[in-house]
């Protein structure tokens, strides 16, 4: 059967996030640089690209999580709805209260099931009474397809639970505060293959209610619930964020750099034309001797 997904499209023309000439230092090093992005409501959109370029730490800047690091400085803007979060009378408690994370290693608080999805809006002060917690509770498990799983042991630790269900549960955490954005950060690299496939089909249900952004290596199933996806105009040249260009859906020039066999010489650039297990001629242009 077709996957319906592969047609989805940008349906919205509201800019929820808006970057410009974003940059990040770690102390004297200028980690990214001239960062130039829109994050359109209601859409997922995906940060792809080699390990150290700067995803996470981007990603990070968004909700200021950054600012717990004391070497690292932020310039440029960000704005959230027009607003520019790093402004001195932006608290980061509330923005990350609009802006929620979910992380790449699944984090639940030492607590039980239910006091893990409780506790944002317990020191927001969301509710007024137990029971309007309990309905916060039981939808933001409804909305993290944890429900049925975990409705019979609400008191039981959170720790306990699988590690698809643990990262489940933290979605569910992180969506209790009713953000307007979600970030994630490699949700499921460290999820089994039937995990993964569980938190990727929610991530394609939550976009319905969230603009949700996430930093990702595993660019099929991406493509398959992505709206857009941020790279550079030449495709085989991988520095994410310097001007990006949204293409829908991904073509397939757009998958990250891994290493190409080609014959007996292996290639560390992204194919121009991809073809499977074993690339063709064309996908090292620049090897000495040519494939």
């Amino acid at each position: 059967m077709k996957d319906q997904r592969l047609e989805t499209r940008v349906d919205t023309q509201t800019i929820k996030i808006s970057a410009q000439k974003a940059q990040v230092y770690y102390g004297t090093n200028h980690a990214i640089k001239d960062v130039d992005v829109e994050i359109m409501d209601k859409t997922v959109t995906a940060f792809i690209g080699p390990s150290g370029c700067g995803k996470s730490t981007f990603l990070r800047c968004l909700n200021r999580m950054n600012d717990t690091i004391p070497s690292c400085r932020v310039e440029g803007k960000i704005l959230l709805e027009g607003e520019d979060i790093y402004d001195a009378r932006v608290d980061p408690v509330q923005l990350r209260a609009r802006i929620g994370m979910v992380f790449q290693k699944p984090n639940p608080f030492p607590k039980s099931i239910y006091d893990n999805v409780a506790y944002g809006p317990k020191i927001h002060g969301l509710t007024r009474n137990k029971a309007e917690l309990d309905e916060i509770v039981e939808s933001c498990l409804r909305k993290a397809a944890l429900w049925n799983e975990v409705k019979d042991r609400l008191a039981a630790p959170g720790t306990g639970l699988s590690g698809g269900q643990q990262q489940r549960l933290c979605i569910a955490r992180a969506i209790a505060t009713s953000p307007e954005v979600l970030l994630m950060d490699e949700p499921c690299s460290a999820l089994d293959p039937i995990a993964t496939a569980q938190v990727e089909e929610l991530i394609d249900e939550l976009r319905s209610q969230f603009s949700v952004v996430i930093v990702t290596h595993r660019s099929r199933p991406t493509w398959q619930t992505n709206n857009r996806w941020p790279t550079r105009s030449a495709p085989w040249q991988w520095t994410p964020f310097n001007k990006p260009t949204p293409v829908t859906p991904a073509p397939p020039w757009a998958w990250p750099t891994w290493p190409w066999r080609c014959g007996a010489i292996t290639c560390n650039t992204t194919p121009r034309t991809p073809a499977g297990p074993t690339a063709t001629a064309s996908c090292c242009p620049t090897a000495t001797p040519p494939c």
